[in-house]
Formats: C-alpha cells, structure tokens, sequence
C-alpha cells in the first residue's frame, strides 16, 4: 500500500504530500538515531555519525572556522536534498526535487540568508559591492550585479530541477520499456546523479554565503 494514499483526496499538491513524507521519515530516523547515544555507536549512530561528521568537514573546508555556524541549513538543505532525490528511484514515488517549486523555496532561502548575512557582518556597506570601484562606474554596474545575484536562486533552481526531472523521465520510459527487469547501471547513474546534484547545490550554497562574509576584504 502506497503509504501516501491517505492524501490523495486532500487537494494537496504531491511535491508537498511527498516533501511531508520525506520530512516525517528523517525525523524518526534522526530520533531513532539519536535516542540511546554510546560511546561505541551501534550501525545507526555511526551512519549518523559519518554522515554529520562529513558535512561538517565540508563545511569547514569550503568556509573556513566561521562555517560551523551555517551547519544548521547547510547539512538540512544537503540531507533533505539527497533523500528527495533518492526517493525517486523507488517506483510509485516522486522526487519533491523534480518540481521547481520545492527548489525554488530552497534556492530562495539560500538567496536571502546570503544577503543577510552580507548585512550582518558589514552593515549597509554591503551594497557597495553592486555600485563597483568608482562611482562613474556604477550605472554600468549596478545592473550587471544585480542580474548577477538573481541568477543565483534561478541556478540553483533550474540545476536541480532539470537533473532529477530528466532522471525522474528515465526512469519511467526504463520501466515502460522493461516493466521486470530494470538495469542496474541505471540506478547506479541515477544514484551517481542525485549524490552530484546535492553536493553542488551545497557547495554553491556555502559558496554564495562565504562570499558574502568576506565582501568587505
């Protein structure tokens, strides 16, 4: 039984029914995880533990010490962004990731944390960097600076969403064209793909967000 079916006369969009889904899921996992912590961790908390220990390298290898502070979003949009397009390998279920919508909303958060933090760290002279080196310059760049920043959410959006929409399509033409038998490299290429696709939307994330501390230099 299709564990969404219960929603299904709901009115409720299936990007959000599965995003819902996806949500529940992690967070028993996490509680299931996290419930009875060891010194020597049993095969859950040491998947657990792999898992945040690595993003956390990432995070400090990509934005320096002050990166720690962004673990919270970083390691949600990574972890969130994987299990969505993962789940869409399973027959019967689809991928939150391959609607521009949920995409969209990630991108969006990304985009606003970006500036905030740009403000937080260096108050209203943050915005000097959109008016360029001098300011008989700034008619030229201030349209090529803010075309620049809004490209960013749109990047990220449409990256994300084309990959795992494309993969979504591959997988239901293999299925259509062998209904019993589905090769296996293609699920380890769809596999490969949802891995890249979240690493990238995490590296540009973490990218946008140092760059924006470090404006003022």
């Amino acid at each position: 039984m299709h564990p969404l079916l219960f929603l299904e006369n709901k009115h409720i969009p299936e990007q959000v029914m599965y995003t819902l889904f996806i949500i529940v899921l992690l967070s028993l996992l996490s509680f299931l995880s996290t419930r009875r912590l060891a010194v020597y961790p049993g095969k859950s908390q040491n998947v657990m533990e792999v898992i945040i220990g690595g993003i956390d390298s990432l995070l400090s290898e990509i934005m320096g010490h002050n990166g720690r502070q962004f673990f919270p979003l970083i390691a949600t949009l990574g972890i969130f962004i994987l299990t969505s397009n993962l789940i869409g390998i399973i027959p019967g279920f689809e991928s939150p990731t391959a609607n521009i919508n949920t995409n969209a909303g990630m991108a969006l958060v990304v985009f606003l944390s970006t500036h905030v933090v740009g403000v937080k760290n260096h108050g209203l002279k943050y915005f000097k960097q959109f008016m360029g080196p001098v300011w008989w310059l700034t008619p030229l760049m201030l349209p090529i600076e803010v075309i620049s920043h809004i490209s960013r959410p749109l990047s990220l959006t449409f990256r994300l969403f084309g990959n795992i929409k494309g993969e979504d399509i591959v997988l239901l033409v293999v299925l259509f064209l062998v209904p019993y038998f589905v090769p296996l490299p293609v699920f380890i290429l769809m596999i490969f793909t949802s891995l890249v696709q979240t690493l990238v939307f995490m590296l540009l994330s973490m990218m946008y967000i140092a760059g924006a501390m470090e404006e003022g230099h």
